[in-house]
């Protein structure tokens, strides 16, 4: 998974192809639970690109996008936001994948 770098990055990112943000952080226990399933995760849902989002890096960018608990997904394609998982619940991969298959 690709890291998140800068906020001009993110903009690019989300306003250019199909793109599924994880908000997270180092120091998250629940982050790190799902962390073995996300590159499964990922070759699902291949024709998204994940980006992790540092929380702690970046969190102007949370309060800009009220995303308040981590870990938490947000999903664009080309600038439009298509879905977002955002709460301080921990998450199951069944959870993540229902969430994926969810978007539109």
């Amino acid at each position: 998974m690709k890291k998140l770098e800068t906020y001009e990055q993110f903009s690019e990112l989300r306003d250019n192809g199909k793109h599924i943000f994880l908000f997270s952080a180092d120091w998250c226990k629940d982050c790190r639970e799902i962390e073995p399933i996300l590159p499964e995760i990922e070759a699902k849902f291949s024709d998204y690109t994940f980006i992790y989002i540092d929380r702690d890096q970046f969190i102007d960018l949370c309060i800009e996008l009220d995303v308040f608990g981590i870990p938490s997904f947000i999903a664009y394609h080309d600038g439009h936001e298509l879905g977002r998982f955002v709460s301080k619940d921990r998450k199951t991969q069944e959870e993540i994948e229902n969430f994926i298959n969810g978007l539109k």
